[in-house]
């Protein structure tokens, strides 16, 4: 089996230097001296349902990631996983916070989190999915933060400075994100019979859901071209699966978006297991 490291990095990861802590989440308020007015010539109902979207992506792929927790392979991979979820957590909390301001409505995270239905939620599917076994979650993980990336690294000009600003921080957390996956894509579909075995069931059930990242145009009306960022992620994908020496799937898309509101039937016992302590406690601080 090649132990070696697949190098995904950003080209200009180091420009900061390494100040990182909790793979990617630093201290420093990301939205400091940053203007929180709307500039003129946004399209404000696009920019609202952007950063739901985007917020709602990280949240339940968060809440997936926590499942992990006490159940990973090992302590080291545990630890990893969780942190990669509390850097999408922070994603969330920002976004949500954004939409609250812009939508006209003040909302805080806490409403746009515990007290949407399922039916309210605009996240992708495959973030729904149940977890799997270890391969399907870095499958998975390797799909949507390469697919996260490359929007985020757009969305640093995006003509929201509050948007703009979210996308610079998460940039350097979802590098990471990207990384881990990918490393790991390559050491299992390169590994035992058993791991590549896995790890090839895994890339199956994933390429399904592609479909629906690529041909998300939610972040169009503010200047990402949806097609740049198909094409960058759909060549790490495809990248990783040759490093690992995995063949890349041919599959059909499974209809519809959620978008555009389709759900699967998972998401529903996610949010309510979510959301069960916010709800019988409305208004309730600790």
């Amino acid at each position: 089996m090649s132990d070696d490291h697949l190098n995904l990095s950003l080209a200009d990861s180091s420009a900061d230097g390494d100040a990182r802590w909790a793979f990617g989440t630093g201290f420093e308020d990301p939205l400091h001296g940053v203007e929180t007015g709307l500039p003129a010539g946004v399209d404000t109902p696009a920019l609202t349902a952007l950063c739901l979207a985007l917020a709602d992506d990280a949240l339940v792929s968060a809440q997936r990631l926590a499942q992990w927790v006490t159940a990973a392979p090992e302590l080291e991979i545990e630890l990893a996983l969780a942190n990669i979820g509390l850097d999408l957590l922070g994603q969330a909390r920002l976004l949500y916070a954004r939409v609250g301001q812009v939508d006209g409505t003040g909302r805080d995270e806490d409403h746009y989190a515990y007290f949407r239905d399922a039916a309210e939620f605009r996240n992708i599917r495959l973030a729904e999915l149940p977890n799997g076994d270890f391969a399907f979650s870095v499958a998975r993980l390797l799909a949507v933060s390469a697919w996260r990336l490359a929007l985020f690294q757009r969305l640093t000009s995006a003509p929201d400075p509050v948007l703009a600003a979210i996308a610079a921080k998460g940039v350097k957390e979802l590098a990471y994100h990207r990384q881990f996956a990918a490393d790991w894509a390559v050491r299992l579909g390169d590994g035992t019979d058993q791991s590549r075995r896995r790890m090839t069931a895994a890339v199956a059930e994933v390429t399904p859901w592609l479909g629906e990242l690529a041909e998300d145009t939610s972040a169009a009306p503010l200047g990402v071209d949806a097609g740049e960022v198909a094409a960058e992620s759909r060549d790490v994908w495809e990248q990783v699966l040759t490093a690992a020496g995995l063949t890349v799937p041919a599959a059909a898309p499974v209809p519809g978006s959620g978008r555009s509101g389709a759900r699967t039937e998972h998401l529903e016992p996610l949010l309510a297991e979510l959301q069960v302590v916010a709800r019988a406690h409305p208004g309730a601080t600790w």
